[in-house]
């Protein structure tokens, strides 16, 4: 999705039959449903089908290509802070991770870079680097190979982003460098004044658990692991809170998701929806038009808000599209959002090249009717 590869056709071809919308997302013609079919996320050849009934219509589905829902933060945390894993591919992992008081032993991932996001809770993010104190709607960025400790002020629900690859932000492009948020307002730990010592386990030792290839090594130290008097460079752990992300918007016309990215990583993005205004010219699509994105799976968490696009959906679930299949707005979205001048959903939404296959603890957490909401005649 994050990529923009010249396609080996000129910027003017085209073909064109039937009843169709001269610019797409604005006055669909009467009686018919537009649906995206595109490559490369949103940034490849596309044609736009006018289709006379809802793409999501269907009567079943049999096999498992399907949209797919979790209740995910009923799912339980892992020990100490670890991730309950729900979805996977080569390149990433997405879960659930929980915590009722701070962990007793410190982590270090050998496997990859850690995007964390405070679903619930508050507290403070204890690293090599510093301590960075954290509230609800965070983003943590924990770099790869950083020794870190979790000390919640009380109950702490995370949903967690493990990758494979280094998490590095978008190219911005015609917006400008401080286009969604200014680097600067970036929130970096802070190094205590003097060397702690709390934490200790009952040995009298301070235990850290190193992950490398999914197993975790014990390894214990006669001093505190976070004993850094002081550093510089440009790899950090930082914050940054999505009532700080600017969203971009259009009045006139219905953008693409790919606006939206706040992170890039190796075959996969993380965007965030966040409140904005909605779009205001007469014959503008608001709701999300229906798609097939045939070269990602995408995955939206939904934290908080009225999500007016998709009925039946709390706070605290994941749905789950894989390519090849339709999806797109529930019937009455449309309706929903028709007298609606802003939106207040706030959303975590990551995008896979590579098709992700669901874990075990998924399934105890499964609406397996979701797939059917998309009917008029289900009650959702």
């Amino acid at each position: 999705m994050a990529q923009n590869k010249q396609s080996g056709f000129s910027s003017g071809f085209g073909w064109s039959q039937g009843t169709v919308t001269p610019q797409p997302h604005v006055n669909v013609p009467e009686g018919t449903f537009e649906e995206e079919h595109g490559r490369r996320g949103f940034f490849g050849r596309t044609t736009h089908l006018y289709h006379r009934h809802p793409p999501t219509g269907w009567n079943r589905i049999e096999g498992d290509l399907k949209p797919r829902a979790y209740y995910a933060t009923k799912a339980p945390g892992g020990d100490q802070g670890r991730a309950n894993w729900l979805l996977e591919n080569q390149d990433v992992k997405i879960g659930i991770a929980k915590l009722a008081a701070e962990m007793k032993v410190f982590h270090r991932n050998g496997d990859g870079d850690e995007v964390r996001f405070i679903h619930e809770g508050e507290g403070v993010l204890e690293t090599d680097y510093g301590d960075l104190p954290y509230r609800m709607g965070d983003y943590l960025v924990i770099p790869k190979g950083v020794t870190f400790r979790f000390n919640p002020k009380s109950s702490d629900t995370h949903l967690v982003i493990e990758s494979r690859g280094e998490i590095e932000l978008p190219e911005k492009g015609m917006l400008g460098r401080h286009a969604l948020f200014d680097p600067m307002i970036m929130r970096i730990p802070t190094l205590a004044e003097a060397e702690k010592t709390t934490g200790k386990n009952a040995q009298g030792e301070w235990e850290m658990h190193i992950k490398r290839e999914d197993a975790w090594t014990k390894v214990f130290y006669p001093f505190h692991p976070l004993n850094v008097a002081g550093w510089k460079g440009d790899l950090s752990p930082w914050a940054i809170n999505v009532a700080d992300i600017r969203p971009v918007v259009s009045p006139r016309y219905h953008l693409p998701p790919s606006v939206h990215t706040t992170f890039v990583s190796q075959n996969f993005v993380v965007c965030s929806f966040l409140p904005r205004p909605l779009e205001s010219e007469e014959g503008a699509m608001k709701v999300p038009f229906y798609h097939r994105n045939i070269d990602f799976d995408e995955v939206l968490f939904y934290h908080a808000g009225n999500f007016f696009s998709r009925e039946g959906i709390a706070a605290g679930a994941i749905t789950w599209h894989p390519f090849g299949i339709h999806h797109g707005p529930h019937p009455n979205a449309e309706k929903n959002a028709s007298d609606k001048t802003f939106t207040q959903e706030i959303a975590v939404m990551i995008d896979t090249r590579n098709p992700l296959r669901p874990c075990a603890p998924a399934e105890a957490v499964e609406y397996v009717e979701y797939h059917m909401s998309w009917r008029a005649d289900q009650k959702r």
